[in-house]
């Protein structure tokens, strides 16, 4: 939860939408939104959905306090009928949506927000700009992983990206099978492990390369692990071992042709006696990198620039549509977009994920004519129901918010990928791993 209102991390046309709409008598329209993707960016085979947790924290505190309303007069934003119903706002509606940690796919309405249009278009932006970013690092994470294998990750990309996007990269990175982040904030906020032992400055802050390495080892011990390419990388390792003996913890490479050096260096550490000391690459990896090191006597890495960019898609394309909304007699109408590319399907969706014997074959999705859910999956398949209550008029479901909701997130998402077929793994571009399906129910 933060201290200060969340609710200007937002657009202009929220409010002036919600001014036009309390001027025509529509605001108070029950309505249903959804959240999803028309497609999977960067040619990506599944995406994974994080930032659930986060955004239930900005919607506890999206208020408008004596600042924010401040500011929306001074700046003349909206009129004094809009300011009078802002200091109210307070999000009593309700949200479902796919488990944080959960695959998606083109289609997965992976949030859906119900309340009155005044309450509910007012989190659009809020939504996407959370889920989008860290579902993108989050699913950048997992193809890196599935590269890893059982090698450890470590995120370590806060200096390459924003400060608060820092953390968020860190908690998603985690969601999706990284092991530990460089960032103490996100340490300290969403219970992640953290690493860190030295960089290069440190290395030169001393007359000797040797007296970086003591210095190191007697305050953090010999399980350290010693940044060794600050000059010449064999020199570095002699020197390791001399300081700190065969029981060195580990060695970092953070340059040159990774898979030639890390052999060199594993079989230089054997040949001084250091056949436990480890090796961890870092040095601007990405998913492909990683894969082509899976040969390589690797045992752990540090991704930094290319996690928290999410490795070339720095957002999933997610967006937040109207889909169904009551007419002035009180019925209920399902509503889409019909624009050319950027068509929507009207009508509250259902979600299953169908299997065979374990494994996912395709997105169901159930679609209703307006406000009521479209049922259930048929009878005769192996269908798992994909959407959970998270907001239910208003009160947020606080077991999937703070560390206890990451480490849920992260289990979860351990979980549904051994769900994917084979044909998902792979890192080269191509279409969803399996297919959306939309079932018309009456």
């Amino acid at each position: 939860m933060t201290d200060r209102s969340t609710a200007l991390f937002t657009d202009r046309y929220e409010l002036t939408m919600l001014e036009a709409a309390l001027r025509s008598g529509t605001a108070q329209r029950r309505c249903v939104f959804e959240l999803f993707t028309r497609r999977l960016s960067g040619g990506r085979r599944f995406g994974v959905l994080a930032g659930t947790g986060r955004l239930l924290d900005l919607i506890r505190d999206f208020r408008f306090d004596d600042d924010e309303l401040r500011y929306l007069q001074d700046d003349k934003v909206v009129d004094a009928a809009t300011l009078a119903f802002l200091k109210s706002y307070r999000f009593r509606g309700s949200v479902s949506g796919y488990r944080e940690g959960e695959l998606y796919f083109p289609g997965s309405p992976v949030l859906t927000i119900e309340g009155t249009f005044a309450e509910a278009v007012m989190l659009e932006t809020l939504a996407l700009s959370v889920l989008n970013y860290d579902s993108a690092v989050a699913t950048a994470a997992a193809r890196m992983a599935i590269a890893a294998g059982d090698r450890p990750l470590a995120e370590m990309g806060s200096r390459r990206t924003g400060e608060r996007s820092a953390v968020a990269a860190a908690r998603a990175a985690f969601i999706a099978g990284f092991d530990a982040t460089s960032n103490l904030e996100a340490g300290r906020v969403w219970g992640i492990p953290t690493m860190g032992t030295a960089a290069h400055s440190f290395t030169l802050l001393h007359e000797r390369e040797q007296d970086a390495f003591r210095a190191q080892i007697e305050a953090l011990g010999t399980g350290t692990t010693l940044l060794v390419d600050t000059y010449d990388i064999r020199t570095g390792v002699d020197t390791a071992i001399r300081v700190a003996g065969p029981g060195l913890g580990g060695v970092r490479l953070d340059s040159g042709d990774l898979p030639i050096v890390a052999a060199a260096v594993r079989a230089q550490l054997d040949g001084l006696g250091a056949t436990g000391t480890k090796i961890t690459v870092t040095s601007d990896l990405d998913e492909y990198a990683i894969a082509t090191l899976a040969a390589a006597p690797v045992d752990s890495y540090g991704v930094g620039t290319s996690l928290v960019t999410g490795s070339g898609t720095p957002t999933a394309g997610m967006v937040y549509k109207l889909v169904a909304r009551q007419a002035a007699d009180g019925s209920w109408v399902g509503v889409a977009k019909s624009s050319a590319d950027k068509a929507s399907k009207g009508g509250r969706k259902t979600a299953f994920r169908v299997r065979d014997a374990g494994t996912a074959t395709q997105e169901l999705i159930m679609v209703a004519d307006g406000f009521e859910p479209a049922g259930t999956a048929p009878e005769d398949a192996d269908a798992r129901a994909l959407q959970v209550p998270l907001i239910d008029g208003g009160d947020i479901d606080a077991s999937f918010e703070g560390p206890a909701g990451v480490h849920a997130a992260r289990a979860h998402h351990a979980r549904v990928r051994e769900e994917l077929p084979v044909r998902a793994l792979a890192l080269s571009r191509s279409g969803p791993a399996i297919p959306t399906v939309f079932v018309d129910v009456a």
